[in-house]
């Protein structure tokens, strides 16, 4: 059975074993700009891509944490990189699958997730408080994108990702073209990068 995919890149990613070296960024940017979140099911002219969750994440980490290092940001702006290759299953579905298989969703994304942070430079698991924070600017960008794109009211916003977020800066939730979420993907990626691996 073929576990592997081609890249536009040129790269073939085995999915059982993925390999950084077999990673590019701009499969990865191509990729997360064509996956959209909540299934599909917002408002606008485009959906809602994964790149641009991801910047959203990224924007809000630096918005609610102090102290943010270019490595924790780059952590945040790849939060989802798995999805290049498996999609945005929307979490009801992975607890489904989790509940009733003998091989986990999460391992999959696990594997491809250690191989997408060796490949850029990043430790192969993060940090238990980093992941944490991650973890709470993505709650808070679901709960802006629910009620912004999705249709959920605020209340059923506080009920199943908690209170609404306080922010200094009001995200723009307009979904972009995919070249667009790409370009901006990159860019950033582009920035952080850099000043990861400054000599």
């Amino acid at each position: 059975m073929r576990a592997w995919q081609r890249m536009l890149s040129g790269r073939r990613l085995d999915l059982l074993s993925p390999a950084p070296v077999d990673i590019e960024i701009s499969d990865i940017a191509h990729g997360l700009a064509r996956v959209a979140r909540w299934n599909g099911q917002t408002t606008g002219d485009h959906a809602f891509s994964v790149a641009q969750h991801s910047l959203l994440v990224e924007n809000i980490m630096e918005q609610t944490n102090r102290e943010m290092t270019p490595e924790w940001c780059l952590a945040a702006l790849l939060h989802d990189a798995p999805e290049y290759v498996i999609g945005d299953m929307i979490s009801p579905f992975k607890n489904a699958l989790n509940g009733g298989s003998d091989i986990r969703y999460g391992d999959f994304e696990d594997r491809l997730q250690t191989a997408i942070h060796v490949r850029f430079g990043l430790p192969a698991s993060i940090d238990p408080e980093l992941k944490a924070r991650i973890k709470q600017a993505d709650k808070i960008a679901a709960w802006l994108e629910a009620v912004a794109l999705a249709g959920f009211s605020e209340d059923e916003a506080l009920t199943i990702f908690g209170p609404r977020p306080e922010l200094a800066q009001k995200p723009d939730l307009t979904p972009l073209p995919p070249e667009e979420c790409k370009f901006l993907f990159l860019k950033r990626f582009e920035i952080l990068y850099t000043s990861c691996h400054k000599s």
